[in-house]
């Protein structure tokens, strides 16, 4: 299993992005794939092959109206199971033995 974690955004239209994360967050729900919306980019977890393919669709769906695009890409493979996601956050909270600020806890 997956983990990837990106940022996507047209460099060419302003200074605020949230329209264009918003639009690509409807093609990242749309994939049926476990996610999380971060302040700095969105977490994917999936098979590399469908994490790829929805990379691809974020990127041609923004394409067609940006002439410029930044995009940031980070990928953690592990053999194993799903639902690392949370449970990478966990882990590290129980190694800290306090909770930490987190999405599922904040």
């Amino acid at each position: 299993m997956t983990i990837m974690e990106f940022s996507m955004i047209p460099l060419d239209k302003g200074p605020s992005f949230s329209r264009y994360v918003a639009r690509i967050l409807t093609l990242v729900d749309q994939s049926g794939l476990e996610y999380q919306l971060t302040p700095m980019g969105t977490i994917v977890e999936g098979e590399w092959d469908d994490l790829l393919a929805l990379l691809s669709r974020c990127f041609q769906d923004l394409q067609r109206e940006a002439d410029r695009i930044s995009l940031q890409v980070k990928f953690d493979y592990r053999r194993g199971p799903a639902g690392r996601l949370k449970k990478k956050v966990l882990s590290v909270q129980s190694r800290a033995e306090r909770p930490l600020k987190t999405s599922y806890n904040s």
